[in-house]
């Protein structure tokens, strides 16, 4: 079987359920629990990145190699007998945005994994018709930039004066178990299913040695969290900004979502702020709540500009998305309002803090090799951030990777290697770094 028959294999069972047990079973699907069988767990297997980290079986997909067939044969008879239950997986923490917080990372158990992703290709499927075109993150065919081009869209083209810029706290670790499940069961009818998802969800963490329950929340890492998170805003937020806020405002107001993060956007401040408390209500409901330090209402827009000029009021302020500050400005002429972004500042500090420990930590390798990671890291920095009107943004964090490289090039060794001539003129004429360049447009139109 080819790699990437997953899906094919996925799509065409789903179709047929969907077209035999619709009208029957009121839009509910059945026998998902089906799909996770031989072929596709194979398929699965073939498909893992073999460098993934090593959950508490200490398991690596070579190790799962030998003797596949009859492991993913006996993995099914637990699935169908219903014995099958998924280890715990093991947390480790990660630095948040380059800072010295950390950021937990749940590892799962290889077998798990495979079933994990098969369970994330299903529920894809099953949900992808219903999702809001709203809601960008961990979606086929969607991105960051895709998210960043809406905003744009809407504050530029529509009648937008107010944002509200909000931040969950902790989403992940205060998913509601409950509610996930009565979300899931609204849609899906196969009980056999719903128990495997249920299992993930209680199967515990491994921590340092100790076994802790998991009541609550789907930790990042696991295959199908990114999914089942998705899930579960469509209905906290998602669906009921559609049916509620949406069409009960008098003025125009939309949303845009990328998993956990969102902005909404307004054109009257009251509703904007009525919005806001019931956001509150809202998410206490379902066990989320808001970051009220970093969740506030602002003035934004084609009109803030003078709206604020003529209160005697300082220019708009500017909120952050996805690693970018969108700010109030004017095109080329100064003459048309236009909405732009830069590389937000907490973003570019992380960003160089870690280029900045890379290159301390590595300038002992060759040259050559070192100067051909770097462009591998600048590119990755330009295909995100190297977008429409952010070219000062790229330009400056390639000066400041030059800054960097002259300076722990320098304590090689106890002699000085470099001036900044032989540097300049000298290696950087020798070994090429990547220049800057825009490569994505932020234009619909």
């Amino acid at each position: 079987m080819q790699t990437g028959e997953l899906i094919n294999v996925i799509n065409e069972l789903l179709g047929i359920q969907f077209n035999i047990k619709k009208a029957k079973l009121d839009g509910k699907v059945q026998n998902l629990a089906s799909y996770i069988n031989e072929k596709t767990l194979i398929v699965s297997h073939i498909e893992m990145d073999g460098n993934k980290a090593k959950g508490i079986d200490g398991v690596a997909k070579d190790d799962y190699s030998v003797n596949l067939e009859a492991k993913v044969e006996h993995l099914v008879k637990q699935m169908r007998s219903g014995s099958y239950k998924p280890e715990p997986i093991r947390r480790v923490y990660i630095p948040k945005d380059g800072s010295n917080k950390m950021r937990p990372l749940g590892i799962s158990c290889y077998e798990d994994k495979l079933v994990e992703n098969i369970i994330a290709q299903i529920l894809t499927k099953v949900y992808e018709p219903k999702f809001f075109n709203e809601s960008f993150g961990f979606r086929p065919n969607r991105s960051c930039h895709q998210a960043v081009k809406e905003i744009i869209e809407d504050v530029q083209y529509r009648k937008v004066s107010y944002i509200v810029e909000a931040d969950i706290k902790g989403f992940f670790d205060n998913v509601d178990h409950d509610w996930l499940i009565k979300f899931l069961e609204h849609d899906i009818a196969d009980k056999k299913f719903i128990e495997i998802i249920k299992k993930f969800l209680k199967a515990g963490i491994m921590e340092g040695g100790k076994y802790l329950k998991s009541d609550q929340g789907t930790p990042q890492g696991n295959g199908a969290s990114p999914i089942l998170a998705n899930v579960y805003l469509h209905y906290v937020l998602d669906y009921w900004f559609d049916v509620k806020i949406k069409r009960q405002c008098q003025g125009e107001a939309y949303l845009i979502r990328y998993c956990d993060d969102f902005v909404c956007c307004f054109q009257n401040k009251w509703e904007a702020e009525e919005f806001y408390q019931k956001l509150i209500e809202r998410f206490n409901k379902f066990g989320l709540e808001l970051a009220l330090e970093k969740t506030k209402i602002l003035e934004f827009g084609r009109f803030a500009r003078q709206n604020r000029a003529k209160r005697g009021a300082c220019k708009p302020e500017t909120f952050d998305f996805l690693g970018f500050t969108f700010y109030c400005s004017l095109n080329g002429n100064r003459k048309f309002f236009r909405c732009k972004v830069k590389t937000s500042r907490k973003k570019f500090r992380s960003k160089v803090k870690t280029i900045k420990e890379w290159i301390k930590n590595n300038r002992i390798m060759p040259l050559g090799e070192l100067m051909k990671k770097i462009n591998q890291k600048l590119r990755g920095h330009y295909q995100y951030y190297g977008v429409t009107d952010n070219t000062r943004g790229v330009k400056s964090y390639l000066n400041v990777v030059k800054w960097l490289l002259f300076k722990w090039l320098n304590r090689r060794s106890q002699r000085r290697s470099y001036t900044w001539d032989t540097f300049y003129n000298g290696l950087l004429k020798t070994f090429h770094l990547l220049e800057p360049t825009i490569k994505i447009s932020l234009f619909y139109r």
